[in-house]
């Protein structure tokens, strides 16, 4: 069971019958390029609808289960395939039930909802939810529709490719995110059929991977925990499907840590202005490491989806103030009278630096009587800011005992060359292009 180019042009011209699904923008990312010595379009496909490249191989498979007997199709998802899935069936007039684990976000399953699924919530995990969807996909007139063991689902995705053909004839690295399979897969075969010069690289989360060894083994292994902040690629799989795809026709797996990942997250955002889950950063992390060398090339990271958790933003966002010495916790000694809070909150204050919180510490062994630590935890304009702030508490006559990140080190996981340390919240001069 494999795809062909025939079976990507097909969808393509089922998916130009669906009124919502986009040909997406590419954007050229000077910044990206200069600091990469590269020529960088992102293929913003986290601009699609419902948010991700999902609704492109739901449509193509429930437009052929359409053409069928089916009245009804299944799925197992807890994030964009859900979406995708609800949003191709209720453009094509099947109703949708998709199967949730109920510890799926409530942001998620109102989003399914809204594309008009009847979500159903069982269990802990995914493989809960699958169980569930199976079964459901044994009454009549329902199908059941895979994320990405299901060559409809994997054409439908590669009609990517064909656009990006299009748009960026002259791309000579193209670097995609690897979950089930189902993305690459049908990116690899449109691209190769057509340029089998330009080079492909997949990337996986480091925590969730499965096809380096699925590789070496000449058979999909599983991962039953993957654990990574790119839940979108936290598939744990990929399938006899996509497998053989990407061992024919991809050129390079690679994978990348949560932490870089991170990076790449907060580095789009700041640098190119996009924001991306997880699972779409992925695609230029290996580019900022350097782990991918794309010195001189014209290189297309797939940018898959745009839904991230707001949890896992706030955390991305507050690695990065810690790296970067924007939050940090001051501890100040003072004399316990009434007044000295005030008096040490109006000097930070004049430094464009805001207190998140305060605590007084008068159990600390050998304190001596009449004095108490001061732990502030602040967020300041960064390093210079911090500084300053010491200066002048110190001539103000406090003593400061320490100053650390806000949190604890081994809660970060990270720093060094990270995300923003060339510039930080710069602007951009990235160009958006449709063509």
């Amino acid at each position: 069971m494999t795809i062909t180019i025939e079976d990507i042009t097909a969808a393509e011209d089922r998916i130009d019958d669906a009124a919502g699904i986009r040909r997406t923008p590419v954007q050229t990312s000077s910044t990206l390029g200069h600091r990469l010595d590269a020529d960088v379009r992102l293929k913003c496909e986290h601009l699609q609808k419902t948010g991700s490249f999902k609704p492109r191989g739901a449509f193509n498979a429930i437009h052929r289960l359409a053409d069928g007997d089916a009245d009804r199709v299944v799925a197992a998802s807890a994030g964009n395939h859900a979406q995708g899935v609800a949003f191709a069936a209720t453009e094509l007039g099947l109703e949708s039930v998709i199967v949730m684990p109920e510890t799926a976000p409530q942001a998620k399953v109102d989003a399914t909802e809204g594309y008009g699924a009847t979500v159903r919530l069982v269990g802990d995990t995914f493989a809960d939810a699958m169980e569930t969807a199976r079964s459901l996909a044994a009454d009549p007139d329902t199908e059941f529709v895979h994320a990405y063991d299901d060559p409809d689902v994997v054409a439908g995705q590669g009609t990517i490719g064909l656009e990006l053909l299009e748009q960026v004839p002259e791309m000579s690295l193209l670097t995609v995110p690897i979950g089930g399979g189902g993305l690459i897969g049908g990116i690899a075969t449109a691209v190769k059929a057509i340029d089998d010069s330009v080079r492909i690289v997949g990337v996986q989360a480091e925590t969730a991977a499965t096809v380096p060894q699925s590789l070496r083994k000449g058979r999909p292994i599983e991962n039953e925990t993957p654990d990574t902040i790119a839940d979108g690629i936290a598939t744990g799989s990929v399938s006899d499907l996509t497998l053989g795809i990407i061992d024919e026709h991809v050129d390079e797996v690679v994978t990348v840590t949560d932490t870089e990942i991170a990076q790449a997250t907060l580095w789009l955002l700041e640098r190119t202005k996009q924001l991306v889950e997880g699972a779409a950063a992925a695609a230029v992390a290996p580019l900022l490491t350097g782990a991918v060398d794309c010195r001189d090339e014209t290189v297309v990271p797939v940018l898959g989806g745009g839904n991230i958790d707001v949890a896992t933003l706030q955390d991305i966002l507050t690695r990065a103030l810690v790296d970067r010495r924007q939050f940090v916790t001051l501890t100040v000694r003072i004399d316990d009278r009434p007044g000295v809070l005030g008096e040490v909150a109006e000097i930070i204050g004049h430094h464009d630096t805001n207190v998140r919180s305060v605590r007084h510490d008068r159990s600390e062994e050998g304190l001596p009587v009449g004095t108490a630590d001061l732990v502030i935890r602040m967020t300041t304009p960064g390093t210079a800011a911090i500084d300053r702030i010491i200066a002048d508490l110190e001539a103000a006559g406090y003593a400061i005992k320490r100053v650390v990140p806000a949190i604890h080190s081994e809660d970060v996981d990270g720093g060094g060359d990270g995300a923003g340390s060339d510039g930080g919240n710069g602007s951009s001069d990235d160009e958006l292009t449709t063509n």
